[in-house]
């Protein structure tokens, strides 16, 4: 399993205490999860809540992007077959035919960027179609 996090401490909105939130991204049986569990440290106010498909929320991968930095997915052979690279973004993601040919575009010149836990996901979907990727992370 291939899992990012991020701890965040904001104001609860039912008590105005310490509401502790730990969000994450991972990656399990084929599929992109997220979620988001809260507890706040003055009163009962928790949750957990998770879900996957679609797209993560703005909040969660924004604060991932923050903590650990955009990951950079590349093919490994800039001669791959756009057949193949198409097929697997449109399984993966669910796109249509016009929207997996503008993302193959875009990671054939100059990658696709995202958290780690997406870049592998996608990864994972163009290996399953012979589409050999590497993955950079900013240097630290």
């Amino acid at each position: 399993m291939i899992a990012q996090g991020v701890m965040v401490r904001t104001q609860c909105e039912d008590c105005g205490g310490v509401l502790s939130l730990d969000l994450g991204q991972h990656m399990l049986n084929g599929q992109l999860w997220w979620g988001t569990v809260g507890e706040c440290t003055a009163c009962p106010n928790a949750w957990c809540w998770e879900d996957t498909g679609g797209t993560t929320p703005a909040r969660i991968r924004d604060a991932l992007l923050a903590e650990h930095g955009p990951a950079q997915l590349h093919l490994a052979d800039d001669g791959s077959s756009r057949v193949p690279v198409m097929r697997a973004l449109r399984e993966v993601l669910q796109l249509s035919l016009s929207q997996a040919r503008s993302m193959a575009d875009t990671l054939q010149r100059t990658g696709l960027v995202g958290t780690l836990v997406e870049m592998e996901f996608i990864a994972d979907g163009l290996q399953r179609r012979s589409v050999a990727t590497t993955i950079e992370m900013p240097a630290a």
